[in-house]
């Protein structure tokens, strides 16, 4: 199903964060029916540094070609400002709609940009966000792509500048809503009640962040659409696997961990070594046939 039949119906849709092949795979066979590539867990992971803009656009688009070469499930992809201006936001569309993606979230931070949940964050003009929309429309080549406008313009400008943003930004064409960081319940329901029966809704959950953590049903009740958890995979593995370094460290082995820890089989069981090397196997003999 694709990613706008899946946010037209009346279930709200969960998109855990991913970060790369492995990460997609293991949230696909879980049973999520859609993922967010988060550039924020990108950094984290590939370059060990914090979302603060050091990401590239080919190393975006790298990392969406891989994760769509193992998985079939739509993929949400974190395009930051676009890497620049409006000609840059279209060759960045252009770019990660070939590698797969199935929706494309632009920002409305200038650069260097920083994650919506830290301070210090300054914006481009409306106008100029505006401008990168129509930018966006019309470099698409499917229109089941999404082009989702997001605003940060809550911790810099305040709320109701972000509620004037998000409406100009809905009414040059954007297919998805995300105002980011809300500070209360109060303002997550404003944004929906001025919002929700217009245009589909994006809610980020930042374990530790700004916006009051709610569950899927409990977003789904305010009128959100789409609820992304970006980060929390790669807190809960940075977690465990700082207890594993330490553990083997201080242990010298990892006997104390296997009770947390896939085995040789069962990571080859998870990925489908079995099943990829009878695959290659039907081309050995080809020759001979």
């Amino acid at each position: 199903m694709s990613l706008r039949n899946l946010i037209t119906g009346d279930e709200l849709l969960l998109a855990p964060g991913i970060y790369d092949a492995l990460s997609g795979l293991i949230a696909t066979q879980s049973g999520a029916k859609a993922v967010y590539l988060s550039g924020a867990s990108l950094a984290y992971t590939r370059f060990g540094t914090s979302d603060i803009g050091l990401v590239s656009v080919s190393e975006v688009n790298d990392t969406i070609a891989a994760i769509t070469d193992r998985i079939d499930t739509p993929i949400i992809v974190d395009g930051d400002t676009g890497f620049g201006n409006a000609l840059n936001v279209q060759r960045t569309v252009r770019s990660f709609e070939r590698s797969g993606a199935d929706a494309i979230q632009l920002e409305d931070q200038s650069f260097p940009k920083k994650c919506g949940h830290l301070d210090g964050k300054k914006l481009i003009s409306t106008n100029e966000m505006v401008g990168k929309i129509h930018a966006a429309l019309d470099a698409r080549a499917n229109e089941e792509t999404l082009i989702i406008a997001r605003t940060d313009a809550r911790a810099v400008e305040g709320f109701s500048e972000a509620i004037d943003r998000a409406g100009a930004y809905k009414d040059a064409g954007a297919d998805v809503l995300f105002i980011e960081a809300p500070q209360s319940l109060d303002e997550m329901q404003k944004i929906c009640a001025e919002f929700a029966d217009q245009i589909p809704l994006l809610a980020n959950m930042v374990e530790g962040g700004k916006t009051p953590s709610l569950c899927a049903n409990d977003l789904a009740a305010l009128g959100y659409k789409i609820a992304i958890f970006p980060g929390g995979a790669v807190r809960a593995i940075s977690y465990h696997m700082e207890s594993y370094y330490i553990g083997l460290l201080e242990n010298g082995s990892n006997d104390s961990f296997l009770n947390k820890m896939h085995n040789f089989d069962n990571l080859n069981k998870l990925i489908g070594t079995k099943e990829l090397i009878k695959h290659g196997a039907k081309y050995e003999n080809k020759g001979n046939d």
